[in-house]
């Protein structure tokens, strides 16, 4: 039985229950959330027997929006002790850098007024339970929490079979280490000259045949099927051509050397637009959801791109390592951090551990806040 359909299989009368477990007020009154405390740590659904979480609605109000990325979300399914999903609330919902904004995806969206209102429209496949926990263990603030998490439930799990779990990772790299200006050549156009000149002396580092020192967006062990992510950098401090796009995109899958079976053309490239884009767009699987450029400094501050793979998912067998240059060859050295979405066959922990909450903090001009 296919569970995952689009809006074709709308029609489809499939043999579910509808369920939704939310934050009404079940007095009758309309006090339609639950207080989270500073310190508090707490699981706001749990689910039993086998389902599908189709759609997750929540808002918040924090005096200050560092929260964030101070404040968790994860989930764990079937009774698994590791979280498979462990991220800061703002990013696992598109996106980074502590901020909101109004967008929509094909899967994530924030929505009016000023994107207070996260939505997620993953699947997420259980067999025997979930549990959904916010965690404001590194929070300060009391805030408000509203939620809706809509599911399917199931008699059985024979309608899963053969669908993975729902995982994410977060990861930040900051700054990452980059090493200075591109080969003064690699910009000339006689590229004859060029690459005679990289074969018999030129610069080494304008050469990457590795990918070891790429940015890492994903690394996971297991069968699966990678979604994609979403990608979020800080340009802090003026760099020589510090236009970020020359990064190219490298996915090694089940072991893979180099050259990776997915090889990209530059970072502009992976999330589908082209030529130094600096104009927002919001595309359903692809687009630029952040630009803080100014006419002095074009590439200046937060940037936030993003490539789903939903029409096109990247699959796995035994191994997947999403990469991508930091510059080209990983000359910059910026902020880098970023959101991955995939599915498993059994359920694990979705990622390394997640550093402190001073380090996961966008940079800002307050040094108390500084990571």
């Amino acid at each position: 039985m296919q569970v995952f359909s689009g809006l074709g299989g709308l029609p489809r009368l499939r043999d579910y229950r509808s369920a939704r477990i939310s934050s009404y007020d079940a007095t009758g009154g309309n006090r339609d959330w639950i207080d989270i405390e500073p310190g508090q740590r707490r699981t706001f659904a749990e689910l039993r027997g086998a389902g599908c979480i189709r759609h997750i609605w929540m808002t918040m109000l924090f005096k200050d929006d560092r929260h964030l990325r101070r404040v968790l979300l994860r989930m764990r399914w079937d009774g698994s002790a590791e979280a498979s999903v462990e991220c800061p609330i703002g990013d696992f919902f598109g996106l980074g850098h502590a901020r909101r904004k109004d967008f929509h995806t094909a899967v994530l969206s924030m929505s009016p007024q000023d994107g207070r209102a996260f939505n997620a429209w993953w699947p997420m496949p259980f067999r025997d339970g979930a549990a959904l926990e916010i965690d404001n263990t590194d929070g300060d603030e009391k805030f408000p929490f509203y939620f809706y998490v809509d599911y399917e439930s199931y008699t059985d799990a024979s309608p899963l079979d053969g669908q993975g779990y729902f995982h994410v990772q977060w990861r930040r790299e900051n700054p990452t280490q980059g090493w200075g200006d591109e080969h003064a050549s690699l910009r000339k156009p006689d590229w004859n000259a060029w690459a005679e000149k990289m074969w018999h002396g030129g610069d080494p580092r304008s050469l990457n045949r590795s990918g070891r020192d790429n940015y890492v967006i994903l690394d996971a062990q297991g069968d699966g099927v990678y979604c994609g992510a979403h990608l979020d950098i800080d340009i802090f401090t003026r760099q020589k051509n510090d236009w970020y796009g020359e990064g190219d995109d490298m996915i090694f899958i089940d072991g893979d050397t180099w050259p990776p079976t997915l090889h990209g053309t530059g970072t502009e490239d992976w999330c589908n637009t082209a030529f130094g884009p600096h104009t927002e767009f919001v595309g359903p699987y692809h687009g630029i959801l952040l630009y803080t450029g100014t006419p002095e400094w074009k590439w200046k501050g937060k940037q936030s791109i993003y490539r789903y793979y939903i029409e096109d998912p990247i699959r796995f067998r035994r191994s997947i390592r999403a990469t991508i240059e930091h510059g080209h060859a990983n000359k910059l050295g910026n902020d880098y951090s970023s959101t991955a979405y995939y599915y498993l066959s059994k359920p694990q922990r979705g990622g390394p551990p997640l550093p402190s909450w001073r380090e996961r903090l966008p940079r800002t001009d307050e040094p108390e806040y500084a990571p």
